[in-house]
């Protein structure tokens, strides 16, 4: 399938990186020495500078401007595409109907590591259009169908955001094994392997048997777990979720 992306930001570039492996992919933007030197990056596709009056009719579309960007982009867009897939945050479908022309419209939120076909993309929209949507972002990795627009929007504070969480989670243990005296890229290759691991423990277990696993009576485990109780962690994560979800909700108004 022929896949034609709006935007040439970080997210586009990613969904690119992903994508080129199993389709033929189109990126379209506004800055033609960028869209070249994504082209360099990105064997295989091809890039457009967008038209003031771009013809999108029976294209198949994935939106990845920014969402404040919707309406000067989609003025410059002509005619009805096949399918819409938005990754805008908060941007309702109501929203999209009334600026883009096409016969199916789609939300999705997929995150970054689209780039590695590792992604978490949550999809909701048109039913006619949920088998082609799970089909295309289950080929960048995980595709989850949601039921609700509400749902999407709290899948978007965890999954969406989420990288940015685990990076931030990621880059304090590394500080810390620095902090405790062993070399920085022996922890960042430690953290590395410590987040593929329990990756791979999650998809069959629960996490609080994973802790519980590792957390001995009196042990190094349980002075770890206790400090990060002492800081709020849990509290902090809970409140990051629900803060982002709230943003989405506010972008979704505006």
């Amino acid at each position: 399938m022929k896949l034609t992306l709006i935007g040439n930001g970080v997210m586009a570039q990613s969904l690119a990186k992903g994508l080129i492996k199993n389709h033929e992919v189109e990126i379209i933007g506004r800055d033609e020495n960028k869209l070249k030197t994504i082209q360099e990056k990105i064997p295989g596709i091809t890039i457009k500078v967008l038209d003031d009056n771009e013809d999108i009719t029976d294209k198949n579309i994935l939106f990845c401007v920014k969402p404040y960007a919707l309406h000067s982009v989609s003025a410059r867009l002509s005619g009805k595409a096949n399918m819409l897939f938005s990754i805008l945050a908060g941007t309702t479908l109501d929203t999209l109907k009334k600026q883009i022309e096409a016969k199916h419209y789609v939300r999705t939120m997929p995150n970054v590591a689209a780039s590695v076909q590792f992604s978490t993309t949550t999809i909701t929209g048109d039913k006619e259009a949920k088998t082609t949507a799970v089909e295309i972002f289950s080929s960048i990795g995980k595709a989850i169908w949601v039921n609700t627009e509400n749902q999407l929007d709290i899948a978007t504070a965890i999954a969406g955001s989420g990288p940015a969480y685990l990076a931030l989670i990621a880059e304090a243990l590394a500080d810390g094994g620095v902090k405790a005296g062993l070399e920085r890229h022996t922890c960042y290759e430690l953290v590395q392997g410590l987040m593929e691991g329990t990756s791979k423990l999650l998809k069959t277990n629960h996490p609080a048997i994973i802790k519980d696993s590792v957390m001995s009576p009196g042990g190094t485990t349980a002075a770890g777990v206790a400090q990060l109780e002492e800081g709020a962690v849990r509290d902090s994560m809970i409140k990051a979720v629900n803060k982002a979800y709230e943003k989405a909700c506010e972008l979704g108004k505006k």
